[in-house]
């Protein structure tokens, strides 16, 4: 019989060493359904015991696992690793069993950063499945099953797998059928071509999507006697009644955690998150449970949202304990990302388990639904080393010291000793770190999605300082972008790889087919599935011309990595990017085929009211990150870059270059296609232009029009009674409209009620001497009125003063004058105010979709305009890749991919992400060097007013490349 607080009596401990000092026998029960036994003295503290297992199997993310184990009741607890085994609560000192196993779920896989630590959770995840912790729906288990299939046997091959009878000697899920087994077998089938490690990958995005990801329920009661379920994750903490959450209070709520007794408290602010009570009670079955599930919340708090744990010693035993003394004592998320990142060690390759697999479903004394699996015993801790590389653990797995440098630190002086203060001030970061919020001013409340994120192997490159001959680059990082050095200096404490301009283009021709790739895949997959709702003449055209599209530049995509590998490991890679390409060149076919047949196509899809607002639907996803209508111009523009791209690429060969040939065939046959096209393409981006400000213009008629085209668009002070009111001014080849926000219950979305057109035929317009109100103004004459307007800065004066004189010259040439009819067209200015401030609010607006980066939205926030050769250009400046970016007052880089496209910086944890994390929209910002003391290579400051980003690019071609793309977008350069 076991004695208070689970301990058991001095003769029934494991067993004795010389000198009597005792020693239990601890079995631990590895992921990969291994068990080791390990010697540990029975006063040991519980970090010796965890540290041995760590080493024995070679992890550097210790900080994310535990060791748990349960009690005579069943509940479960974590190994306390500061004490001593003797005084754990409820554990077993006769045979004590503990299981090693994720402890904190990370909410973002791509902040693991080794794959044996994705292999570990993917473990998890299996194990999770099987036993019915992670409940989901069927497709969701037949996708995840799928990807563990894919891990452990590799591709579906129809000889070797006829039916679905080869999953049967797997344990999936509690309830496993013929049927669910049917549906892993399809899903089976589609991840042909991913690596075991892709897999993991993909089960963890999957997985972490789950409403039960990472969430283990305790039972509770709430103040009323209800029955409920408490769990608590990396967000903070949930309610959950059965396994349907009806409540989370997040870590930003909550101001204190304590427990007392069976008493649970939870202490929200008293104001400003809505909740009706300031304490939140709940009640546990006994005072063990509840102080377990507090200790498990601390412990996430401070994983989750610290920075930095401040150290401080247990206090002794006192004769009246004022209660827990209980503080987590490992690494932050943050602190191991940093640690990993500047620690990284290349590991060799380690043997992945197929302990899932069950000896047969109808072998006697078969397995029951919920039975564990099998274990595979293992001798003493010493030879039961699972295989995983070699690593001295001693080196590699310190802890924070007492003086490490972080931005801040946890300050949590005025802590009782049964309660957990969540101060304001914590130092909190958020776990993913995408805190990169749509940075409009003034501000706007746009909420980040959170959106699937992977990472993956790490593209590491090494590079120095800048090279003397400017026709060589060096790749480089300071121990961030890293990989195998192919040349070491003298010192050995440096090394570099010099790579020739050539490789730089043909690295950016990958980066962007990646993302071209995804933002294609938003089409032919998403809108695919989304179109069934369509009838299929609306969409049948579309989706027979982008298919073939889509697949040769999978093809092409596949054929550019595998290039782009072979020149890492070589001096030069064979054969050249032109080369290559040049089997690619019937794209060209297809492409010109797709033009001809778009106008067709936007009609379809646009004109009819039922297909309309399917399409508008459908851009309210996550993956439509901007207007259905741009993605379906993406095949076109692709053309076009690849022009430029061998533009660059020709003129850093010499004349005795292998792929100057290739090269130049193919950079002809691009001619010809711009060439050819570039009218037609622009007519195109006239039109989408044309339908998307006609869906934003509220009581117009018929904007759209033949011959008429879009010259600039936005903000203006204009005069009124009131004083000079912000007003949105779009100028087109014939008239001149101004509106007036409308003022609706639809959320962030833009729309505009026009107050006035002006035909160009007869108009005039003059610099006007500046107020003190208004600095950069100017007038505009039209037959009966005059309109008093004020611009943002002097060259936004000129922009305007420019476009309106151009075509006001050529519309005194045009005979041909297009009319819009108005709804109601106010000349008052006092009655134009009213209907803008007071007018009537739109019932439609919550059906039309909400893009916080469309020109429309940046210009009217940012108090600036857009033209038309800028709108064209940003078609065009199109770039993608990996950069390190950082805030103005953090002292830590993050590594994002980053797409430039229609005027913003898309965020990305890596190219395999089709929904971004955040946006930046660079309308209005700065682009600038950093001072001095940023001590770094190639980094480049964005600024607009009090935002400061600074950004690090991997080399100085990409350096220069951001650059250009980033100025040339309608951005203010120093």
């Amino acid at each position: 019989p076991e004695g208070p607080g689970g301990s058991s009596s001095p003769t029934q401990e494991g067993g004795r060493q010389a000198g009597g000092s005792r020693t239990l026998a601890v079995q631990v029960h590895l992921l990969d359904d291994t068990v080791a036994t390990f010697n540990v003295q029975y006063k040991a503290a519980g970090r010796v015991l965890f540290d041995q297992v760590c080493r024995v199997i070679n992890l550097l993310e210790v900080d994310y696992f535990g060791l748990e184990y349960a009690d005579s009741s069943g509940t479960k607890y974590w190994l306390d690793n500061e004490k001593p085994m003797c005084r754990q609560m409820g554990l077993s000192m006769v045979s004590p069993v503990m299981y090693f196993a994720v402890k904190f779920y990370t909410p973002d896989p791509g902040q693991l950063e080794e794959e044996f630590t994705r292999y570990l959770f993917s473990l998890q995840i299996k194990r999770d499945l099987a036993q019915g912790v992670l409940q989901c729906s069927e497709p969701t288990a037949a996708l995840l099953a799928s990807y563990i299939v894919q891990a452990s046997c590799g591709d579906y091959v129809a000889e070797d797998y006829p039916d679905a009878s080869y999953l049967s000697s797997y344990k999936f899920v509690p309830q496993q059928d013929t049927a669910l087994e049917q549906r892993i077998m399809e899903c089976h089938q589609r991840h042909v071509g991913q690596s075991p490690a892709q897999a993991d990958l993909n089960l963890l995005e999957t997985a972490r999507r789950c409403e039960l990801y990472g969430v283990r329920l305790s039972p509770a009661r709430d103040s009323e006697g209800l029955a409920l379920n408490l769990a608590v994750a990396h967000m903070g903490v949930m309610v959950f009644q059965g396994t349907t959450r009806i409540n989370t209070f997040s870590w930003a709520k909550i101001r204190k955690l304590s427990f007392k007794r069976k008493r649970f408290l939870i202490k929200l602010h008293p104001e400003g998150y809505g909740y009706y009570k300031d304490t939140v009670e709940y009640f546990f079955e006994s005072r063990n449970e509840c102080k377990n599930f507090w200790k498990k919340c601390i412990e996430h708090h401070a994983f989750f949202r610290c920075t930095e744990v401040k150290k401080s010693p247990r206090q002794k035993a006192r004769l009246f304990s004022r209660g827990s003394s209980f503080r987590y004592s490992g690494r932050t998320q943050k602190q191991i990302v940093e640690y990993v990142r500047e620690n990284y060690v290349k590991r060799q390759p380690f043997q992945r388990s197929t302990s899932l697999r069950l000896p047969s479903r109808g072998s006697a004394g078969g397995t029951s639904d919920n039975e564990d699996y099998e274990p595979t015993q293992l001798a003493i801790a010493t030879t039961s080393e699972p295989s995983s590389p070699q690593r001295d653990t001693s080196r590699e797995t310190p802890r924070p010291t007492e003086g490490a440098v972080t931005p801040s630190q946890d300050t949590d002086d005025n802590i009782s000793h049964d309660s957990y203060r969540l101060e304001e001030g914590d130092s909190s970061i958020a776990a993913p770190d995408i805190s990169i919020a749509l940075d409009l001013s003034p501000p706007t409340a746009l909420a980040v999605c959170p959106s699937p994120s992977t990472t993956p192997l790490k593209e590491r490159r090494e590079q120095g300082p800048p090279p003397e001959n400017n026709n060589l680059h060096y790749v480089s990082s300071d121990g961030v972008f890293s990989s195998p050095c192919s040349k070491q200096d003298p010192a050995g404490d440096a090394c570099k790889k010099v790579f020739p301009p050539e490789y730089f283009i043909s690295k950016e021709l990958l980066m962007t087919e990646r993302s071209y790739k995804n933002d294609i895949e938003v089409v032919v997959v998403a809108f695919r599935d989304w179109a069934e709702k369509l009838s299929a003449s609306e969409t049948a055209a579309l989706f027979s011309l982008l298919a073939p599209i889509y697949k040769l530049h999978c093809g092409l995509l596949h054929e550019l990595e595998q290039h782009m590998t072979s020149w890492d490991g070589k001096t030069l890679p064979a054969p050249g990017v032109g080369a290559l390409m040049l089997d690619y060149l019937h794209l060209l076919e297809l492409d010109e085929r797709y033009l001809e047949k778009l106008p067709a196509i936007l009609d379809s899809l646009y004109a009819g009211p039922h297909s309309d607002r399917l399409c508008r639907e459908f851009e309210l996803q996550r993956d439509c990150y901007l207007p259905l209508s741009l993605f379906l111009l993406r095949p076109v523009h692709r053309v076009f870059i690849y022009a430029s791209l061998f533009e660059r690429l020709l003129s850093c060969y010499a004349t005795n270059h292998t792929d100057l040939t290739a090269s130049q065939d193919v950079l002809q046959q691009l001619r010809r296609f711009t060439g050819c096209h570039a009218e037609a393409l622009h007519r195109l981006e006239n039109r989408i232009k044309m339908m998307e400000l006609d869906r934003d213009l509220v009581g117009l008629d018929n904007l759209v029009q033949p011959g008429r085209e879009f010259v600039r668009e936005g903000c203006l002070q204009k005069l009124s009674r009131k004083g000079y009111q912000q007003r949105m001014f779009f100028l087109f080849s014939d008239v001149l409209i101004y509106a007036s926000r409308v003022s609706s219950s639809a959320g962030p979305r833009l729309q505009f009620k026009v107050h006035g057109q002006l035909p160009l035929q007869g108009l005039m317009v003059e610099e006007t001497e500046p107020k003190a109100e208004a600095a950069f103004r100017f007038t505009i004459y039209a037959a009966n009125r005059a309109l008093l307007v004020a611009a943002g800065s002097e060259e936004e004066r000129q922009r305007w003063m420019r476009d309106l004189g151009d075509y006001i010259e050529m519309a005194r040439d045009n005979k041909g004058l297009y009319y819009t009819s108005l709804k109601s067209c106010h000349s008052s200015d006092e009655r134009l105010d009213r209907s803008g401030a007071d007018g009537p609010r739109l019932t439609n607006l919550g059906q039309s979709p909400v893009h916080a980066t469309t020109t429309l939205h940046l210009c009217w926030h940012r108090n600036t305009s857009i033209g038309r050769y800028q709108y064209q250009q940003a078609f065009l400046h199109y770039l993608s890749g990996y950069l390190l970016r950082k805030f103005k007052n953090s002292s830590g880089w993050q590594k994002l991919w980053v797409v430039f496209s229609n005027f913003c910086l898309f965020f990305y944890k890596s190219f395999q992400e089709s929904v971004p994390l955040a946006s930046l929209p660079l309308l209005g910002y700065v682009v600038a060097l950093p001072g001095d003391q940023m001590g770094k290579q190639h980094v480049f400051k964005l600024q607009y007013r009090s935002h400061v980003y600074f950004f690090r690019a991997e080399s100085e071609y990409a350096f220069q490349r951001w650059i250009h793309v980033i100025s040339s977008a309608a951005v203010k350069q120093l």
